[in-house]
């Protein structure tokens, strides 16, 4: 197999191969300290604040898309064959203000002006995919960018304001894009890249199958796929992680197959990229899927680390549990299946070998006698961890609940089901009793710990509430569209 060790992209106009590349060394380091791109800011080093904000374009079959990501939590060995975009890159021939910058000067959206260079290219993303937001598209294209002087009026009206100054079809990077294109297609040589010294080495696997043989002869590897976990380990923690396996370039894990009975997800997708099958297939998903992190970690973050991670907070667990859904682990070339709620063993200790990893996760698709929901209780509506996250289905036959799945997350060590509850409600009559009796047997089924997210006792009534919320929603009838409660 061929194999190099230098990491090639294009950052703006230029094409750059680095070597000695580190696992451990950040895109927001090698812009700022390495090529003085200071319009990038450090912020809150942990993907929080937005201040950071790149586009990152990479091709996905053939076609060129670009993302807006957190260059403080983004390693820049991830970034081999991808195309970088900073502020710096935005200001036209003449040196002239981009229409997304002078929108934010016209309608006065910047103040102290820290803050202002992610805004502008979280707001460039928007703008290249979408030239007429409504405020709410804006809204969640901001989630992930904190502004402490101006306050968002402004800058959603700067948002609105864009297109009067410029359109998409008009601007640099798009005109640009075939070039980059092509430039990007030649240097995807199939190679594996190593780079580094052995003690803080990075591996980009050639494919999926490479992948497979270097963590099975490297099992003490640190499996970086999104980095919104692993990027907080060195920059709050300072952990070293070499080696590290990069994988988010492999495209066999990101692959989403729609089946009549299920849904297949690599587990390399990441949640913006599986967003649209939300929409579509577990539209009451929806809001819940858009209250994950912010924008940016949407778009690095993916399926597969936040189940591999095995955290009891972890967001898509409960729901996915409650599902039914399965995992698909890979050791080399030997594969074996698993229900998702057997992954989650103890605190920190998942049903994984040596040199095995997530390949796929099975999702089986409800069918119509099921009422399922997701929630999520955290300190902020947006862009925050949660102190509860449950997913419940529930399903009703002729007035009779006939079966359920509740599961949640921060109610324990791992996410869980609540098997008293399920009991409590499984072969009763479709009703509030039935809910309420579920809701008295649920402390038989957690002992919720108190930390600075929440305390025991409120975790237990946020959770108990959540079953009375899920049946009043339900309560219009399974062929009836629910109301929906104001969080």
């Amino acid at each position: 197999m061929d194999q190099r060790d230098d990491i090639r992209f294009m950052l703006n106009d230029h094409e750059v191969a680095l070597r000695d590349v580190t696992a451990t060394q950040t895109v927001l380091d090698y812009l700022r300290l390495d090529r003085r791109l200071t319009g990038t800011k450090e912020g809150c080093a942990e993907g929080d604040c937005g201040a950071c904000t790149v586009l990152v374009g990479r091709l996905k079959e053939g076609v060129l898309h670009y993302e807006s990501v957190n260059a403080c939590i983004r390693f820049l060995a991830s970034l081999d064959g991808c195309h970088v975009v900073t502020v710096e890159h935005l200001k036209g021939a003449e040196g002239g203000l981009h229409p997304v910058q002078q929108a934010m000067v016209d309608e006065h959206g910047s103040q102290c002006g820290f803050c202002t260079p992610g805004f502008v290219m979280s707001l460039y993303a928007l703008w290249m995919e979408t030239p007429e937001p409504d405020e709410a598209r804006i809204e969640t294209a901001l989630q992930g960018n904190l502004c402490r002087c101006t306050g968002y009026a402004p800058i959603i009206r700067a948002a609105v304001a864009i297109s009067r100054h410029g359109t998409p079809a008009s601007d640099h990077l798009v005109q640009e894009r075939d070039r980059v294109t092509a430039r990007l297609k030649a240097m995807r040589d199939g190679a594996r890249v190593v780079s580094g010294p052995d003690d803080n080495r990075a591996i980009l696997p050639a494919d999926a199958a490479d992948f497979a043989r270097v963590l099975d002869e490297t099992p003490n590897a640190t499996v970086v796929a999104g980095a919104t976990d692993v990027g907080l380990w060195v920059t709050k923690f300072l952990r070293p992680i070499g080696p590290a396996i990069f994988i988010g370039h492999l495209d066999e894990l990101k692959n989403i197959s729609i089946g009549d009975e299920d849904i297949r997800i690599g587990a390399g997708v990441s949640y913006s990229e599986f967003a649209p099958v939300i929409a579509e297939h577990f539209p009451f998903m929806a809001e819940y899927w858009e209250r994950i992190a912010g924008w940016q970690v949407r778009n690095m973050g993916t399926i597969g680390g936040n189940i591999a991670n095995g955290s009891p907070i972890g967001d898509t667990p409960p729901v996915l549990i409650a599902l039914g859904a399965e995992l698909t682990l890979r050791k080399g070339e030997t594969r074996r299946s698993l229900p998702l709620e057997s992954f989650f063993i103890d605190y920190g200790k998942q049903d994984l070998a040596e040199g095995e990893f997530v390949e796929e996760i099975r999702v089986p698709r409800p069918d119509k006698a099921q009422r399922c929901a997701a929630y999520k209780i955290s300190k902020r509506r947006d862009e925050d961890i949660s102190s509860v996250a449950v997913g419940l289905s529930v399903t009703v036959v002729a007035g009779t609940i006939t079966g359920c799945r509740l599961a949640f997350g921060g109610m324990a060590a791992t996410p869980r089901r609540a098997q008293a509850a399920e009991a409590a409600l499984t072969g009763k009559a479709w009703g509030r009793a039935a809910f309420q009796e579920a809701m008295a047997v649920l402390p038989n089924d957690f002992s919720p710990l108190s930390d600075w997210r929440a305390s025991s006792e409120y975790r237990m009534r946020a959770a108990q509430n959540l079953l009375l919320r899920f049946y009043l929603e339900h309560e219009a009838g399974a062929d009836e569209t629910p109301p929906r409660l104001s969080a």
